[in-house]
This record gives structure tokens, sequence and C-alpha cells, in this order.
């Protein structure tokens, strides 16, 4: 059951490169280390995408991802000839490129898609990359669908995108610096990345109840639910992966439900269910399921104005932005060039603290 969505203030993290230091990654195609199974996942969404109607039910947080996601690029006054929208589901981004955007400073309503010549949607689940093939959105933005046979390579020219874009599916990516190296060599100079992942504390909630409920009933705690990046990581994986002039924030989306069961079924029909290579094969058993529902709603239940009784699902969106090298970019200064004296600023006499 969908709920009600609240936005929580971000923090705004900026990372400014003082060094052109070249990392060593992982060579597209296999990984060497699996933490997620691919495998598993093709078969989540799938399964998720053969069920249109219910898929397209839980768009919800996607759809209010990506709107977040293309509200960024309307601070980019660039027309992009050529768009990649890399693990891009349903095509929740193209769609929404085509409608007014909502918070348009300007006022002057033109969709986004009004500057872009042609998207190009990678997605690995063929499935949900053509489940919305025949809705009328696709007559009003150029797409173009490539089913990615190995969802952790681009088989992409270099420097044939002006823009890279990616939502909510980068949390999925076992070696997540070598497809970021790659999505930085497929795009012209001075383009940019605008990407989103899920990340932190998201179901924090729900993790913590299981945990709670598995030591009370079974003595012990599983992997129910994936390991996700931290916020702290993706300005060190960007600067790796060769991008400059970073941008780093976190939004909180908190979405509200009747009960852990409605949440762990619009799970499943996002095609969002654990796939760790270390998850227990059996599922959760009654008793630890009743367990959950009932330390969850102990610990985070609300009342509602109406009077219904929900729970809050936390979901920790992760926004990045960063531009492939080219020439006319802003530059640090050379370190020891600056003018002010940091001690007479802070008045100390030279000791912080």
């Amino acid at each position: 059951m969908p709920g009600r969505l609240h936005s929580l203030s971000h923090r705004l993290l900026r990372h400014s490169l003082a060094s052109t230091r070249s990392y060593a990654v992982q060579a597209p195609g296999t990984p060497a280390i699996e933490v997620f199974s691919s495998q598993t996942k093709y078969r989540h969404r799938e399964r998720a995408a053969a069920n249109a109607t219910q898929s397209k039910a839980v768009d919800y947080l996607r759809d209010e991802v990506a709107a977040r996601l293309c509200d960024r690029l309307l601070d980019i006054k660039r027309s992009f000839p050529r768009v990649l929208d890399f693990g891009s589901g349903a095509c929740n981004i193209a769609r929404i490129l085509t409608q007014p955007p909502e918070n348009d400073a300007e006022g002057q309503g033109e969709p986004i898609a009004s500057r872009i010549g042609e998207i190009v949607c990678a997605e690995s689940s063929p499935g949900l990359l053509h489940r919305d093939a025949d809705l009328d959105f696709n007559n009003k933005i150029s797409i173009t669908r490539d089913v990615l046979q190995q969802p952790e390579y681009l088989p992409y020219e270099p420097a044939s995108f002006d823009l890279a874009l990616s939502s909510m599916s980068l949390h999925w990516i076992n070696d997540l610096p070598s497809v970021l190296t790659q999505i930085n060599h497929s795009l012209k100079p001075d383009a940019p990345l605008l990407a989103t992942m899920t990340g932190g504390d998201t179901l924090f909630e729900l993790r913590g109840s299981l945990q709670l409920a598995e030591s009370e009933r079974l003595g012990g705690i599983a992997t129910h639910i994936s390991p996700l990046a931290d916020v702290r990581d993706i300005g060190n994986l960007l600067s790796r992966a060769g991008f400059k002039l970073l941008t780093v924030d976190v939004d909180d989306i908190i979405v509200d439900y009747p009960s852990i069961f409605a949440l762990m079924t619009d799970l499943q029909a996002m095609g969002e269910a654990n796939a760790t290579l270390a998850r227990g094969m059996g599922g959760l058993s009654r008793d630890v399921l009743l367990a959950t529902e009932a330390i969850y709603r102990e610990m985070y239940g609300e009342v509602q104005e109406d009077g219904t009784k929900t729970i809050p699902a936390t979901f920790r969106t992760i926004h990045m932005i960063g531009w492939s090298e080219g020439e006319g970019q802003p530059q640090p200064l050379a370190r020891g060039t600056g003018q002010a004296d940091l001690t007479e600023i802070l008045g100390g006499g030279g000791r912080l603290g």
C-alpha cells in the first residue's frame, strides 16, 4: 500500500579535488568479488515486471526519487544531444523528463525533454525495461532501450554521451568503482553525471526490529537486508572514478505503511528484495514475523490525524553530481597560496580547540 512521503532536510557535502591521482579498478565485466547475486536480482526484477499493474502501483518511491534527480538537472543550463540512463528500470527518469518541472524557478514550464536529443535507457531486466514501452511519454522523447547482457558492463564507446543519469540502481552493483569509471569514460569532456542511490540508514527501523525479533526468538540474527554504501564513501568513489567538481547530499524519504507486511510486499513488488549471497535461504518464520511487527510498532508506530495506526519506513537517498574532466573547469588553488592566516581569523594564537 503506497504511503505518504515526507522529506527531511538534506545535508550537503562538497568535495574539492586537489590532485589528479589515478586508481586501479577492476576490469569491466563479471566482478571478482561478489556481495550481491546478479542472477537473483535479475529474477526479482523480471518477476516484478511480470505483474505490470502491481509494479506500477509501487513506483511511488522510484518516481519521487527520479523527480528529485531531475530537479537538480534544472540548474544545468545546457542541451544534451545524447543522454545515458544507467539502470533505468521502467524508464522512470525518461517519463519524468517529459513532464513540466514542478520546481522551475524561472517559471518557464518547459519539460527538460525539450533539451534532450536522445536518451539511452540501459537496464539488465528486459521485462522491466519494456514495461511502459506503450505509454504516451514515449512519443514525447526519443528513447533507445538497451538490454545490458552484464549488469556491470557498459558496452558504449568512450566520449559518447553528453550526460549520464542513474536512479536507484547503483546500490545493487558489486564493483561500484569499475562501473563509475566506465560511466566517466563514456562521457564527453566536461559532461555531468547525476545519480542517486539508496544507502546509509535505509530501512533502519525494519533492520533493527528484525534483529531484535530474531535474537529473542532464535538466539541469533541473519542477513535479511542488503548492506548499503555510506554517504561518506561516495565522494571517494567518485574521485577514484576520475570525476571532478563533486557534490554529494542526502535526502531521507519517509513512507507510512499500515504494517511490515505491506512494507515487505511493496519491496518485493519493486524488485528490491534481498539479493545478498549471504542471505538465509529459508525465509522468515511466522513467529519471527509477528515478533518483528510487534517490536516495530512499539518502537516506531505512529497514529495519524485520522486515527489510522501506521509505521514509518525511512529510505535514505544519496544524491551525487560529478563532472568528467574538461578544459575550462574551475581548479583548486595550489597548496600554500592562501592569502588569509587562519590563526588570526580564529584568534586562537595558533592553537585550535
